[in-house]
């Protein structure tokens, strides 16, 4: 039977690949199906869409292994339009929640069936299928429609308006395979990067591409190789490391043959004009295009607007700021986006600004008073001297006119377009009327294109938190907790990344972990923020910037400076070596500041930085604000479980004996091994004391269960065995008031199983031990010719019974024999149905004639190990006790 979830009858697509995996009913299986996915789908170039799927099987999958409690068996197909994906599970009868949209809409915050309303909301189609045996889920993800290529114009301008080339123009010719692989490089190629042509033939040209790596980026250099056409910016890495920005311009084709390959030009990302595609003017413009830059409102604007938007936003804000600046004849352009709540403007784009340092700086909508202080009216500003700050964006510039537009959609604030120019009063309210009446032909398609983003990177995001939080939960180690955090920001979120803690409100913040994406610059890193003093933990939430470290590096690079100078002073140099001008430099960007808030404590402090003056972006602080949550509840469970295996592992200690005392005449060796995870205290003890001259008492025990309640009974007992038995009661009154003390415990008390003995060295050599064994497991006894019998009688165990009935028995060891004491963790280890027993412990104790106490010991613990496969799951003691031989006397 079929049930699908659209009103779409079920249509098979034509498979072209197909990958499957079968992964358990276990919770790990969750992050592992979805490395699998995307393993597969990046493999198949799919990475548009590769997010929206991770999120999709993350939770179909979690439903198989977590709710239905079966394996999950993961199908992914890939088809001419995109990928499907079915997530089946063996449990058919689980009914799949399904509500009408307008019940979804009703109850948003209901438990069941959210994986279906991600699918409804995320996939193209979607649909459940029943067999006899599984129940499958099936989602299908199409392929986004992207433009073949694009095109874009600038009007004619003057010669000596014209940008000047610093050499003569390169334009490097790069051949790439259909295998992506370099098959042609020209002489322009490697005097642009560097690299001849016999090192880089047959590398994949991925090798070389410095693609920009933000969570929700779609297109990748694989996916532009493999379009008909293709124009964008990216980097090539030159031989001595550096990315050189370029401008490409792709052309597929392919040979006599058959076979296709990627011609790919690139320039300079300055001269990218050089490849720009031109729109020819349409005959009724006159003819040919030749219309004069200025002082003709059609030609320029109709440029301006008329070439089609790229397929990215970053693409189409480069170039509206340049066709902007080209229309009104400017030396500079800048476009800024509104936030989500229009308070500030971010910059997006600029052209012919310094440096690109503002990019995503902030700025307030509402820069002052008055007509030309807020971004929401158009402003001409005819020379920025006499109003200083006016335009905060172009202080420092050497901008002194500047005509400003905002962009609206339906009379909202979604940006702001500006053209400056170093001269004074060259724009009027004429140009601010073109360029405001060319912002508003391009203001939708610029806020289609920033949601399209937005929402890309918001599913990148949530695929990032995904896995992020899977991989803070898998660990409760302080310092791989940590390290996690760090390694999840760089390069993904920052260039570096600083964690500090805070031990408690009365300490100070200490710098606990530093990562760079640069591994050479981390100590550098580390050494100056050591000496800058820590932010503030304060607990309001959100990013706040923190400029001490940007400080440090810019007071650091003066030093550095003056000293090649030869003009430091001795101070500075008897400090020590500061930190490089690449650390420096690597921190002079924006450095923000996080709280890790963890139960209503400040805990840490998350530092994120960027280089060279760069801001974040606000949905990158976003992100980052999200993952400070998530890793300061990690790091707050990873110190409470560090402290409790410290309690735990100290009161274990407390419950077992420092060291033992030297028995004359005896060999005495313990193996003591605790199962639980380190935090768990085990039930099993063992002791060994002296009571009186020339008397011992021993003990090895066993209390039910683990834990504090059992800690307690174990202590109870180790002490009043010492104590009773040094005010010289024997064996049997020992136990019995043991036994009274337990019950006295009530509801705490524990039942506890002990072997009970003192022992007493003789003069002959041997040693006679009285022992009470109180339903403990029997210890055996090795004589020198390799036969194995109990040593004492079993009796009934503490903490049951008011009154028992206890008795000694008296055993002696001869010299070469050998008493060994076990708790039921030896004698119960298990491998499936098998079990040791005490059968199996005296077919190993029979193996160990003529062995010292030790070796007993040791290969008691290897051949319960070696039982079974698995670790143990219960505590084990082994004491071993022997009467060696008399040692013959030399000739």
């Amino acid at each position: 039977m079929r049930t699908p979830a659209t009103e779409t009858p079920l249509r098979r697509p034509v498979i072209t690949a197909r990958a499957t995996a079968t992964f358990e009913a276990v919770g790990r299986s969750v992050a592992t199906a979805r490395a699998f996915v995307r393993d597969t789908l990046q493999g198949w170039g799919f990475s548009d869409i590769v997010d929206d799927a991770v999120v999709l099987t993350s939770e179909l999958v979690t439903n198989a292994v977590v709710h239905a409690g079966t394996a999950a068996d993961v199908l992914c197909l890939r088809t001419e339009a995109g990928v499907r994906i079915e997530v089946a599970d063996r449990y058919p009868e689980r009914d799949v929640p399904l509500q009408s949209s307008a019940a979804q809409a009703a109850n948003p915050d209901r438990e069941g069936g959210r994986g279906l309303m991600l699918c409804g909301a995320l996939a193209t189609s979607w649909g459940v299928e029943y067999s006899s045996t599984h129940k499958t889920v099936w989602f299908q993800l199409d392929l986004p429609e992207r433009p073949a290529g694009t095109r874009s114009a600038g009007p004619a301008l003057p010669v000596d308006a014209l940008p000047v080339a610093e050499t003569r123009v390169r334009v490097a010719v790069v051949q790439i395979d259909r295998a992506g692989a370099i098959s042609s490089w020209n002489d322009d190629a490697e005097a642009l990067f560097g690299h001849p042509a016999d090192q880089v033939l047959g590398k994949q040209l991925t090798d070389l591409a410095a693609w920009p790596h933000t969570p929700g980026t779609g297109t990748g250099i694989a996916e532009a190789l493999q379009l008909s056409r293709w124009e964008g910016s990216y980097g090539i890495r030159a031989t001595d490391g550096r990315v050189i920005p370029v401008y490409a311009s792709h052309l597929r084709v392919r040979d006599a043959a058959g076979d296709p390959s990627t011609v790919c030009l690139l320039v300079r990302d300055h001269e990218r004009a050089v490849l720009q595609t031109t729109l020819r003017a349409s005959a009724g413009d006159g003819g040919g295009g030749s219309g004069e830059a200025r002082g003709s409102s059609a030609d320029p604007f109709e440029v301006f607007i008329g070439s089609p938007a790229p397929d990215d936003l970053d693409g189409l804000l480069q170039r509206t700021v340049e066709r902007a600046r080209d229309m009104l004849d400017g030396d500079a352009a800048y476009l800024l986006l509104a936030t989500d709540d229009e308070t500030e403007l971010e910059v997006r784009a600029s052209t012919g600004l310094p440096s690109a340092r503002q990019r995503f700086a902030r700025v307030p909508v509402e820069a002052g008073t008055g007509r030309y202080g807020s971004a929401r009216m158009p402003a001409v500003h005819e020379d920025l001297t006499v109003v200083p700050g006016a335009v905060p964006l172009l202080a420092g510039t050497g901008m002194r006119s500047v005509v400003n537009v905002p962009l609206k959609v339906e009379g909202r604030l979604t940006g702001s377009l500006g053209v400056a120019a170093e001269a004074a009063g060259r724009y009027t309210n004429e140009e601010a009327l073109r360029l405001q009446f060319a912002a508003d032909r391009i203001a939708l398609a610029v806020e289609r294109a920033r949601l399209t983003e937005l929402e890309r990177l918001r599913r990148g995001s949530l695929s990032f938190l995904v896995e992020a939080s899977d991989l803070l939960a898998g660990t409760l180690d302080r310092d791989q907790t940590l390290a996690l955090m760090a390694q999840m920001t760089v390069p993904t979120l920052a260039t570096w990344c600083a964690v500090y803690t805070v031990a408690d409100q009365a300490s100070e913040p200490e710098l606990s972990y530093v990562l760079h994406e640069d591994e050479d610059r981390i100590d550098g890193l580390k050494t100056l923020l050591g000496k800058v003093p820590p932010p503030e933990p304060v607990p309001t939430p959100g990013a706040r910037v923190w400029s001490a470290p940007s400080d440090a590096a810019h007071s650091a690079a003066l030093r550095s400076s003056l000293r090649s100078l030869g003009l430091g002073d001795a101070s500075h140099s008897a400090s020590g070596p500061g930190p490089s001008l690449a650390t420096a430099s690597a921190v002079a960007g924006e450095t923000v500041v996080l709280p890790l808030v963890a139960r209503n404590r400040v805990i840490g402090m998350l530092t994120l930085g960027k280089p060279s003056d760069e801001h974040f972006r606000q949905e990158i602080l976003e992100l980052a604000e999200d993952l400070s949550r998530r890793a300061a509840l990690a790091l707050d469970n990873s110190r409470l479980y560090s402290e409790r295996t410290a309690i735990s592992q100290s009161l274990q200690r407390s419950l077992l004996p420092p060291e033992l005392p030297e028995v004359p005449g005896v060999e005495v060796e313990v193996i003591y091994r605790a199962a639980g995870e380190g935090n768990e205290v085990g039930g099993d003890f063992y002791d060994l004391f002296p009571i009186r001259d020339g008397a011992y008492g021993f003990a090895i025990g066993d209390v039910c269960g683990t834990g504090p309640e059992a800690a307690a009974v174990t202590g109870l007992a180790r002490h009043a065995l010492r104590l009773l038995a040094r005010e010289g009661f024997g064996g049997p009154a020992v136990l019995e008031r043991l036994n009274a003390a337990i019950l006295d415990e009530g509801a705490r008390s524990r039942f506890l199983t002990l072997l009970y003995g003192e022992l007493w060295p003789q003069d002959d050599g041997s040693a006679l031990l009285k022992v009470v064994c109180a339903g403990h497991p029997l210890p055996l006894r090795l004589r020198q010719d390799g036969s194995v019998e109990p040593a004492a009688e079993p009796q009934p165990l503490l903490g049951v019974m008011d009154d028992l009935e206890l008795y000694e028995e008296t055993v002696t060891l001869d010299p070469g024999d050998v008493l060994l004491c076990v708790t039921d963790g030896v004698t119960e280890r298990r491998e499936g149905p098998r079990m040791l027993g005490d059968d199996g412990l005296t077919d190993v104790l029979t193996t160990c004639t003529g062995l010292t106490a030790g070796a007993v010991a040791s290969r008691v613990l290897r051949a319960v190990e070696r039982f079974a496969a698995e670790p143990a799951s219960d505590d084990m003691a082994i004491l071993a006790m022997r009467v060696p031989e008399p040692q013959a006397e030399p000739a």
